[in-house]
């Protein structure tokens, strides 16, 4: 099964010159709705491909912990970028977006229970029906836990994993944040999530606003965040990291550096 290797980055429009002067590269992130299928693909990722570095199709759309089943189209969109770039994988959210035909605009955490993971497992083999390559699915931060939760983050996550046959996208800055809001210890998790199964993991900035800590993506990477990619690292290596930036992009150096501080915090090559 194909996974991506190496340091990467998201790919945004914004910084897509900062990415192109990254000499050692390996493979980029790219939100899947922000491409159609049906239009050229941005110059910027082109030029990557050529370059031999691979990009992964990252939704947020397909709201596959809905009780609904997934939409068609939504998977079609996702499956057709998925070829425009020749993808080894593509990625989605453990969550809901949209429930009654009303959208949320965010990505919503669901109740750990038995239906909720019969429900996400029945919307990714649906999806995977569909889809011409693995799909990995990513945990995400969540402010607040329902009060029905039947099991703890790590079976939830294991059980789904298990039965759906899924990869999945490790996004170490979501451990320590939902750690840090839950008062718990995030080694836990790293202990008994199916590491064998990361595809690649995500790292992220985040920032304390009214007591909870917020996985935000345009603040830099913390110290403890580095720490846990350590730890992961010592657990099991994982194939892959990706840096994570969406907004508040800071001046080329700044941005280099972090690249550099999580190649130190891995032992993977610089990419700068």
């Amino acid at each position: 099964m194909s996974r991506p290797i190496g340091l990467g980055i998201g790919w945004r429009p914004e910084i897509a010159g900062f990415v192109a002067e990254l000499p050692g590269l390996r493979f980029v992130e790219v939100v899947a709705e922000s491409l159609a299928p049906s239009d050229p693909l941005p110059s910027g990722l082109t030029a990557l491909r050529e370059r031999g570095v691979t990009v992964v199709p990252h939704g947020v759309r397909l709201s596959l912990g809905g009780a609904e089943p997934v939409d068609p189209t939504r998977v079609e969109h996702l499956a057709a970028v998925a070829e425009l770039v020749n993808a080894p994988l593509v990625s989605e959210h453990i969550a809901f977006v949209r429930a009654g035909g009303l959208e949320a605009g965010h990505l919503l955490p669901l109740p750990r229970t038995r239906a909720a993971v019969d429900a996400v497992c029945t919307n990714v083999a649906r999806a995977r029906e569909r889809l011409p390559v693995p799909i990995a699915l990513e945990p995400i931060a969540a402010l607040f836990d329902w009060p029905d939760d039947e099991l703890d983050e790590a079976a939830f996550l294991s059980e789904i994993l298990e039965r759906s046959d899924a990869l999945l996208l490790l996004d170490i800055a979501n451990v320590y944040a939902n750690a840090r809001n839950r008062g718990t210890d995030p080694l836990d998790l790293l202990d008994r999530l199916p590491l064998d199964r990361v595809a690649y993991v995500h790292v992220a900035g985040g920032a304390e606003h009214g007591g909870f800590y917020h996985d935000t993506h345009t603040d830099p990477v913390p110290r403890q965040v580095l720490e846990l990619v350590g730890e992961l690292c010592a657990r099991r290596r994982p194939p892959a990291l990706l840096l994570e930036r969406d907004g508040g992009y800071p001046p080329a150096p700044a941005l280099r550096a972090e690249l550099d501080a999580l190649a130190a915090a891995s032992g993977f090559p610089v990419v700068t």
